[in-house]
This record gives structure tokens, C-alpha cells and sequence, in this order.
């Protein structure tokens, strides 16, 4: 699933997610992951950069990091946020972990330009505050705050490029003033925002040089073949394994399987991984470069096709148009033999020459 949704039910629960989410896994220790601000929510909060685990607690109590005046009334039975999740297709994340630094800022740069994209979406659209006593009265959210993490890697240390983007659940009214959100919506758009962030990377990779097969509204990267995908996959192949074993057939079944082989974080270093990585595609004889330039040869060679099609119809085209010339002249040789008749003869030749000369930059064009 590229875009998952769940609710942090707490604050306890969100807290012990931030803690979670801002440990880098690449590394050992108390490191702080990527995270940042989104959202026009933030942004009225003057919110910006890296994500401080005061600003965050601040906002899952109601409360403006700066100021700490309350936002909102929140209830006791007060959500404080969910976590969107967005996943990268498997070839993506594999063409990151292979790919020369250059390569791997660019895939990255996609994958956040798209999850912001996503977000975006959500915020335009499908974003609704309440207001009024018991929240009855429903209106468009002017803006989301949401924090970012961006991560690299599965469980199972498979490169998986995800980022876990926490909405809070309180959001400016187009009044000025703050209000909570209806998660129904949020729940409801959860496969149009996936759609919005894989056409986005799409898109972008496409742009970048990077040859993308399309499939639905999903795709795939051409340089990666899928039994290289599957060898990444090992967290999904372990889930499938517990599944069959425990005969889990339904959405929930799946999640109980995802859970039985669920394994703790294990902290490597960033230059250690991207070895093992290159040591297992070259175990599986997979060269990335190579392959990569057998691809970008393919599109040339159609242009090519295509260059020499062009080519021959402006020949066709002077055929066609000498027919009725070719026609004339064969007139003109009957009407020597006619003396009386030669002017008209050619009047008609040179009104046939004009129509051609006013055709000639039609055809340079």
C-alpha cells in the first residue's frame, strides 16, 4: 500500500510516536531523523525546519509552540493526530540504494516533492474543521499542520524510501480562529492521496532522466527487474510466509501477519547499508549502470524510426504534388504539334508553379 492511515489515539501514544519516528534508523544512539514542517498551518505558527519534540508536544496538546496559548477546546476523548504514511514503489527505493550519491539526492528530493504534493491535496480538499457546540457546524480547514519523517529503510534493512507524515488534529479556520478535524475525511481520500503522490514521483523521475513503466495509476522503474525487487522485499516476503502459515486471507488477517514477524529496529550505519546493498545486487549478477544504458539506448533507436519516417515523407509529398505538373507537361507535348493552342498551354504551367513555391515554407516548418 503506498499511503496507509492510523490514528494516534493519545497523547501519550503520539508522544511515544515522535520518540519513535525522530530515531534515525541509520544510525546508532539517540539521533534525530529528518523531520520538518508542512502545511499553511504551520506556517501561521511560524513553524519551520527541523521538528523539536517541544513544538511537537506543545501542538498535540492544543497549544501554540510559541506562544503557548490554546488553539482549540480539546475534549477528553480528543485525538491528537494520524500518521499518513507514504511509500515509495519498491523499484524506487532499489534504484536509490544503488545508485551513485548524485542519483540517490535526486530520487529523494521526488519522493518528498511528491509527498508534499499529496499533503497539499489533502489540505485543498479533503481537510474539514468543525466548529459550534458539539462540532455540528462543518467548514474547510484554511491550512493543515503536519510533521514529516523521513525514512529509509524496512525493518528487515531493505531499502524502503517512506516518509510518515503526522497531521495534527487541529487545523486554522479561514476566520483566524482553530478548530479539530472530521478523520473521516481523511480516511475517505486515503487512496486518491496515494494516487496524487505516485503520479507526482512519477513525473518528476520521468523528468529526470529516469525510465518509468506505467501501470494504472501505479508504475514501476524499467531498470529494475522485479526478481530484484522481490530479493528487496524481504519484509513483504516474511509477511506472506505468516500468512500462508496461519491461514490470514483478510485486510485484517494481513496485519496480524505484519505484526507476528515484526522485528525491532535494528541501527546501521548509512555507508554499511549502501554496501550491503551493491554486494547483493552483484551477488544476483544485476549491474544497475548497465542496464540503465541498454534502456536509454532503446529511446534513440525509436527516434530514430521516427526521424527516418519524417524524412521520407516530404518526398511522397513532391510526388503527389508533381503529378498534375508531370500532367501539363504531357499536355504541353500533345499541344506542340497545336501551335494555335501553346499560350494557354502556358498560362496553365505557370499557374501550376505558384501554388508549389507558396507550399515551400509550410514544409520547412
Amino acid at each position: 500500500m503506498v499511503a496507509s492511515i492510523s490514528a494516534r489515539k493519545s497523547v501519550g501514544a503520539a508522544v511515544a510516536y515522535f520518540k519513535h519516528m525522530a530515531q534515525d534508523e541509520y544510525y546508532t544512539g539517540d539521533h534525530e531523523a529528518d523531520g520538518e514542517w508542512d502545511g499553511r498551518g504551520a506556517e501561521r505558527l511560524a513553524l519551520e525546519g527541523h521538528v523539536s519534540k517541544g513544538d511537537f508536544e506543545a501542538l498535540l496538546n492544543g497549544h501554540d509552540p510559541k506562544t503557548g496559548e490554546p488553539l482549540a477546546q480539546l475534549g477528553k476523548s480528543h485525538a491528537p493526530g494520524w500518521d499518513m504514511t507514504y511509500s515509495a514503489p519498491k523499484s524506487v527505493s532499489v534504484m536509490w540504494a544503488l545508485s551513485p550519491e548524485a542519483d540517490r539526492a535526486k530520487i529523494e528530493a521526488a519522493h518528498r516533492a511528491a509527498v508534499h504534493a499529496a499533503t497539499t491535496h489533502l489540505e485543498d480538499h479533503h481537510a474539514i474543521t468543525r466548529r459550534g457546540k458539539g462540532g455540528v457546524i462543518r467548514e474547510p480547514v484554511a491550512g493543515l499542520t503536519v510533521a514529516r519523517f523521513h525514512h529509509h529503510t524496512s525493518r528487515d534493512l531493505d531499502p524502503q524510501l517512506h516518509t510518515h507524515a503526522f497531521i495534527f488534529n487541529t487545523a486554522p479556520r479561514r476566520d483566524g480562529t482553530w478548530g479539530t478535524l472530521v478523520s473521516k475525511e481523511l480516511y475517505k481520500a486515503q487512496k486518491e492521496t496515494g494516487a496524487i503522490y505516485r503520479a507526482h514521483l512519477a513525473n518528476s523521475l520521468e523528468r529526470e532522466g529516469f525510465a518509468v513503466e506505467r501501470q494504472g495509476t501505479g508504475f514501476r522503474l524499467k531498470a529494475i527487474p522485479k526478481h530484484i525487487e522481490w530479493n528487496f522485499s524481504k519484509r513483504r516476503q516474511s509477511i506472506q510466509q505468516a500468512a500462508e502459515k496461519f491461514g490470514y486471507r483478510t485486510p485484517k488477517g494481513m496485519e496480524l501477519a505484519a505484526l507476528r514477524t515484526r522485528q525491532a529496529k535494528r541501527p546501521r550505519k548509512r555507508a554499511e547499508l549502501f554496501k550491503t546493498w551493491k554486494e547483493e545486487a552483484r551477488a544476483l549478477g544485476f549491474d544497475l549502470q548497465k542496464t540503465r544504458a541498454q534502456i536509454a539506448r532503446q529511446p534513440t533507436q525509436q527516434l530514430g524510426e521516427r526521424v527516418t519516417t519524417r524524412s521520407t515523407t516530404p518526398a511522397k509529398s513532391n510526388r503527389a504534388l508533381s503529378s498534375p505538373i508531370r500532367h501539363l507537361i504531357r499536355q504541353a507535348a500533345t499541344a506542340v504539334l497545336r501551335t494555335d493552342r501553346m499560350s494557354g498551354v502556358h498560362a496553365n504551367l505557370r499557374q501550376a508553379r505558384q501554388p508549389s513555391k507558396r507550399r515551400e515554407p509550410e514544409a520547412e516548418r
